[in-house]
């Protein structure tokens, strides 16, 4: 097996053949909500048209103000004829009570057919009684006859204000409060008619909190989500996107785009969706980028420059983490070496998302392994340290597994390994750095040296074909930049899984460095492949010239040898000096 270097091309998305389509691109008009989320409409639809039936919608979604906005601006455009309801509290004769009477227009009817709120205080959401015994209005008195849309965590935290409201919304009657929940009303209040629709947005735990609550209510409600991404594989979808972002642009009243600006934002929303093949639709984070690049408009457009040094912008005021990680490297306060060869020691790729910083950091990472005659145990000495997660644990369980299949062994494993992330003081938890350590596991068993120039990242199933991981971006960039600061080879590089191609979108500098040859990417299917680059040694086939074998071979040879009865039993003092 033999990977298939990749060409400087294949580290960012192809829009040649959208050239014409992003020049001609002033042409287009804003796009709708139906249009980029055209599953979500059709259920909004469908809850208009039953809002006599059906109380309840949930929609799974980010509740951010701006969302929160979206939904019920996309809802109003629906709404036709919303019930309005009209009354007001007069005193009962005996002056025991507050009665309802109906056909009054007061502060108790209905002002608006649609309302949201990112928060809201029962008394604000319900209205409440004064000590004084006045009747002050909430904000289900404003929507009554229309539709309320509310963020699922102010439900969530206040479950007496959620049981109250959906109560209520079932029963069709709005029932007053006291203002002190440790007192009860001074004073009688005939319940008020209620004809109220809840729109309900959250995430996927919010959602599931609520319907452990409440199943009943999921059963009837109407379920949407929002889509943040969308396929992006020829003009139309494009098209679609472009209109999408012009719609955010006029909404925002910033520049618009030019010909040569939308490569580079393509480019960087690509990258932020992990995948060349999605655009995002994360309107929060395609406004704050837009708006980011404003800053260096050119004539009163958003031009290749702009993003540019918009972006360059951002990584530089985010940079002080990665610099002082990759100054410990560079110091050699943290050993990562980029240049020989060692046996048993690879260079790892890691992601590290520290909390509260916006900035995923790819970071290179010494993983050795040693072994020795022994019982056949392969020690994980994050593991037993209570220093490695379970995803982790379970990647060197398949890693191991692999390992003895492949060796096709008839009696135990003679030699036993430890393997262990060198200068690594936090929890280690992914799969991606199986291949790593399998490659070392391999290296070490067959006493073949790894070439310290290449970096691997991967996961690795059963049978030793590699599959894809997460941030291979990033990880690949913070290889490439240790190795850049201390002096391009020709001969560095990163080994990745060939699944991960299609999330190919790495910075300037590293495609003109792949351009150049001085530096590469190698995407793999199997660990034959891998082993291969890293040890210059074939994994199965015996070579045809010279007298080295493959390395399951040398592997088969010391492991026979470790078992053979009749190997020579000498003192311990010649085996020292042998």
């Amino acid at each position: 097996m033999i990977s298939q270097e990749l060409t400087w091309q294949g580290l960012i998305p192809n829009l040649s053949s959208f050239q014409t389509h992003l020049v001609s691109s002033e042409s287009l008009n804003p796009a709708t909500f139906s249009d980029i989320q055209p599953r979500l409409f059709d259920g909004m639809q469908r809850f208009v048209k039953e809002l006599a039936h059906t109380r309840f919608m949930f929609i799974k979604s980010d509740e951010s103000e701006e969302y929160l906005c979206t939904y019920a601006n996309a809802i109003n455009s629906l709404l036709e004829n919303t019930s309005v309801i009209d009354g007001d509290y007069q005193l009962s004769e005996d002056k025991h009570s507050f009665q309802w009477k109906d056909g009054i227009k007061s502060r108790f009817s209905t002002q608006q057919p649609i309302a949201y709120r990112h928060w809201v205080e029962p008394e604000q959401l319900l209205g409440y009684v004064t000590p004084s015994l006045q009747l002050v209005p909430g904000l289900v008195h404003q929507v009554n006859g229309g539709v309320l849309v509310i963020a699922a965590n102010a439900l969530i935290s206040q479950p007496l204000m959620w049981n109250r409201l959906k109560n209520m919304v079932n029963r069709r009657q709005l029932e007053w409060l006291p203002y002190s929940e440790n007192q009860p009303l001074p004073i009688a209040i005939e319940p008020q008619p209620l004809e109220l629709n809840v729109v309900v947005v959250g995430d996927r735990l919010a959602l599931e909190e609520l319907e452990y609550s409440a199943p009943e209510i999921f059963d009837s409600a109407i379920y949407g989500e929002y889509e943040p991404i969308m396929f992006f594989e020829d003009e139309e979808q494009l098209s679609l996107w472009m209109s999408y972002i012009k719609s955010i642009i006029e909404t925002n009243s910033l520049p618009n785009i030019a010909a040569d600006g939308w490569v580079p934002f393509i480019q960087q929303a690509t990258r932020y969706c992990e995948d060349k093949f999605n655009l995002p639709l994360d309107t929060p984070w395609l406004t704050r980028s837009l708006i980011d690049a404003s800053h260096y408009s050119i004539n009163g457009q958003l031009t290749q420059e702009s993003f540019t040094k918009a972006i360059e912008n951002r990584l530089w005021r985010h940079s002080f983490l990665a610099e002082r990680t990759q100054d410990d490297i560079l110091q050699e306060q943290i050993f990562v070496k980029t240049e020989g060869e060692v046996i048993g020691q690879i260079n790892g790729l890691s992601v590290l998302q520290y909390p509260g910083h916006p900035e995923a950091i790819g970071e290179p990472s010494r993983i050795t392994c040693v072994a020795h005659l022994g019982d056949g145990e392969f020690t994980d000495v994050e593991r037993k340290a209570e220093l490695g997660g379970n995803i982790h644990a379970k990647g060197m369980m398949i890693m191991q597994a692999y390992l003895n299949y492949e060796l096709k062994l008839e009696q135990p494993q003679p030699f036993s390994a430890s393997i262990v992330f060198e200068q690594s003081y936090g929890e280690v938890d992914g799969d991606s750095a199986s291949l790593a350590e399998l490659c070392a596991l391999i290296s070490a068993l067959a006493l073949q040296p790894i070439d310290q120039q290449i970096a691997v990242t991967g996961a690795v199933d059963q049978f030793g074909y590699v599959q894809p991981i997460g941030g291979v971006n990033e990880k690949i960039e913070g290889f490439f930049d240790i190795c850049e600061k201390r002096g391009l080879t020709g001969e560095q590089g990163v080994i990745i899984p060939m699944a991960n191609v299609r999330h190919l979108c790495t910075k300037a500098e590293v495609v003109e460095a792949v351009k150049a040859g001085q530096f590469h990417i190698w995407p793999v299917e199997h660990v034959a492949q891998a082993i291969t680059l890293l040890t210059k040694q074939p994994y199965f086939e015996q070579q045809v010239e010279g007298d080295n074998v493959h390395l399951l071979a040398l592997i088969q040879e010391r492991i026979n040898q470790a078992n053979s009865p009749d190997k020579a039993r000498l003192p311990w003092f010649l085996k020292w000096m042998s």
